[in-house]
């Protein structure tokens, strides 16, 4: 059994910051260990494709972002809370869309979500212009 819930999603006017936070919880989890997880957060608004946002692999904790976030948004994991977190700023009407994270078991950070094995809900991240 696998949970990831995102939460901390809402809206916010251009330029604006949001946290979202992912909590892990279940078996799989506490089997493997949450630190054993690279993590990934990805979004998708309305009528596109799922596309990738950021990841932070497990061990060493590298991070990966794509190129339109650099600089404005970070990503963090604490393991001991199971959580990764999106810290994201100056936020763009463009980028209105429901943000999800993704468990890789051991993974590298793929910015492919096919890599992932398990997935939040999402939550709902609206920036007004």
């Amino acid at each position: 059994q696998v949970q990831l819930v995102e939460s901390g999603g809402g809206l916010v006017q251009a330029g604006g910051s949001l946290r979202l936070s992912c909590a892990a919880a279940g078996r799989t989890f506490s089997r493997y260990g949450f630190s054993n997880y690279a993590m990934g957060w990805f979004r998708q608004a309305p009528g596109k494709e799922r596309e990738f946002v950021a990841s932070i692999t497990w061990g060493r904790s590298r991070t990966y972002y794509t190129d339109s976030v650099k600089d404005r948004f970070t990503i963090a994991r604490d393991n001991p809370k199971n959580t990764v977190y999106l810290q994201m700023k100056s936020l763009k009407p463009e980028e209105t869309a429901v943000y999800y994270c993704a468990a890789d078991l051991y993974g590298a950070g793929s910015p492919s979500g096919d890599q992932y094995e398990h997935w939040g809900q999402g939550t709902q991240v609206t920036v007004s212009s």
